[in-house]
C-alpha cells in the first residue's frame, strides 16, 4: 500500500497534464482551423485577381474606344476646318451634320468663343470642357474599380499569410507542450507548459482579428 501511495501522481503532475493535453488539443485544432482559412483566403486572393485582371481588360476596351472616337473627332474637325478656311461653304456643313453626338457641344461651345477672332480662345473644341466623352469616364472608373479590386488581393494574400503564421505559432505551443512532458524538474514543466499556454493566447487574440471565410 506505501508503494502505491509512493507511485501516486501528485495533484500538481496531474494539473500539469491536464495543462499540456489542453494545449496541444487547442494548438491542433488552431492549426487545422487556420489550415483551412489560409487555403480560404488563397483563393479569395485568386478570385479578386480575376476579377481585376477582367476589369482591367474592360477598362483597356473602353480607353481604346475613347482614343478611336477622339481620332474620328479630329479627323472631322480638321476636315472641318480647311473647308472652312477654304470657304467651301457647302462641304463644311457637310462635315458638321457628320460631327458625334459628343463633339458637337464642345464644338458649338468654341464657336461661341469666337475662335478665329479671339486670340483669348481655346485653339481647339478638344480643350473645352464640353468635350467629355462616355467611353473615357467608363475607362476612368474601370481603372478605379481595378485599383480597388488589386487592394482587395494584397488584403485577402495578406490574410492569407496571416493565417499561415498563426499555424507556426500553434507549432510552437506543441513544441513547448511536448516538451514539458520530457522533463523531470516539476518547476521546468510548468515553465515550459506556461510558454506555451502563453504563445496560444497570443495566436488565439491575434488570429481574433482576422476576417473569416466560410462562404461555399
Amino acid at each position: 500500500m506505501a508503494t502505491g501511495a509512493e507511485e501516486r501522481p501528485s495533484r500538481g503532475h496531474v494539473w500539469q497534464e491536464v495543462l499540456v493535453t489542453l494545449l496541444m488539443v487547442a494548438a491542433a485544432l488552431g492549426t487545422s482551423w487556420s489550415s483551412y482559412q489560409a487555403t480560404r483566403w488563397n483563393g479569395e486572393q485568386a478570385k479578386a485577381a480575376g476579377r481585376t485582371s477582367a476589369i482591367l481588360i474592360e477598362a483597356g476596351r473602353a480607353q481604346g474606344l475613347g482614343e478611336a472616337q477622339t481620332q474620328v473627332d479630329v479627323a472631322t474637325f480638321i476636315a472641318w476646318a480647311d473647308a472652312d478656311r477654304r470657304g467651301e461653304a457647302g462641304l463644311a456643313d457637310f462635315y458638321v451634320d457628320r460631327f458625334r453626338a459628343e463633339f458637337r457641344p464642345a464644338f458649338n461651345a468654341w464657336i461661341a468663343t469666337r475662335p478665329f477672332t479671339n486670340p483669348e480662345a481655346p485653339a481647339t473644341p478638344f480643350a473645352m470642357s464640353q468635350y467629355q466623352l462616355a467611353s473615357r469616364q467608363e475607362a476612368e472608373r474601370l481603372d478605379l474599380a481595378a485599383d480597388a479590386s488589386a487592394a482587395e488581393v494584397r488584403r485577402n494574400l495578406q490574410t492569407a499569410s496571416n493565417y499561415v503564421l498563426t499555424v507556426v505559432l500553434y507549432a510552437v505551443v506543441l513544441f513547448f507542450a511536448g516538451m514539458s512532458t520530457k522533463i523531470t524538474s516539476h518547476r521546468l514543466r510548468w515553465i515550459l507548459a506556461g510558454i506555451g499556454g502563453l504563445v496560444l493566447v497570443t495566436a488565439v487574440a491575434w488570429i481574433a482579428t482576422f476576417p473569416v471565410s466560410v462562404d461555399i
